[in-house]
């Protein structure tokens, strides 16, 4: 089987159902507690490749840090990678992800489309 990692937030709803819905299929993903271990600059660059999106599309663009950082759409990639690995609360949750793929799990379900 493939190991899944879940960059976690247990304070999250939508990221205890996603984690929830991966056991009730007995997957026991590792679970990385982002807040508390942030993913470096290249993590967030290799996951970005795995989802195929950009930057602002793993953004929670309505969190006071984003403003405060003045950050947009219009900011580089480089600027909001480096935001997120030094804020990690600016990283969209949860993110499943396998050896060859990635998806934000909102909703919950998209992390099923990984087994």
């Amino acid at each position: 089987m493939t190991t899944i990692t879940i960059w976690h937030n247990p304070r999250c709803s939508k990221s205890r159902t996603a984690l929830a819905l991966l056991e009730e299929r007995g997957v026991e993903p590792m679970q990385v507690k982002y807040l508390e271990t942030p993913p470096t600059e290249s993590e967030i660059r290799h996951t970005l490749s795995l989802l195929g999106v950009s930057a602002i599309d793993l953004m929670r663009r309505g969190e006071t840090i984003f403003k405060e950082l003045n950050l947009s759409s219009d900011t580089s990639e480089d600027d909001l990678i480096s935001a997120m690995a030094n804020h990690p609360i600016l990283i969209e949750r949860p993110v499943i992800i396998s050896a060859t793929q990635a998806v934000i799990g909102r909703p919950p379900e998209n992390a099923l489309t990984l087994l």
